[in-house]
């Protein structure tokens, strides 16, 4: 799928990040504002960015499935997506990649499955976003 400028904008927001991996993060808002840390440690875990990659990304996913159903007239208010965040090593340095599973409860496994496809190939801001830069799988739980 081709870029795509915005023409007209629905929303904007901002969060400044200061201390890199190990700093604070904030919202312009203040609703989110905490402390990051390095991913891996048990004993004081912090959220890191992966960590609010993968938040943002299951919770647009999850709006993009719920608006794909209830133009079908699908009751999905139940479903969960859960996005699985890699941080690891390429050929080039380090990059991301992202494994998507969706459940939904009551629905078909087949519409399910067309469900979650048009949802990251239609719909998905953040699959668009990442559409040819990393790899993105898709599927239901």
């Amino acid at each position: 799928m081709p870029f795509e400028e915005v023409t007209e904008t629905l929303y904007t927001t901002a969060a400044t990040a200061k201390g890199g991996r190990e700093g604070v993060v904030k919202s312009e808002d203040g609703v989110v504002e905490f402390q990051l840390g390095k991913p891996g440690s048990k004993s004081n875990p912090k959220a890191n960015p992966e960590t609010l990659f993968a938040a943002g990304y299951a919770a647009c996913f999850g709006g993009a499935i719920n608006h794909l159903a209830a133009e079908e007239g699908i009751d999905t208010t139940e479903s969960t997506v859960t996005a699985n965040v890699t941080f690891g090593k390429t050929a080039s340095g380090v990059g991301l990649a992202v494994d998507i599973k969706a459940t939904l409860p009551g629905v078909d496994p087949a519409k399910a499955e067309e469900l979650v496809r048009r949802a990251h190939e239609e719909v998905c801001p953040y699959s668009k976003a990442t559409r040819d830069n990393i790899t993105v799988t898709v599927g239901t739980a």
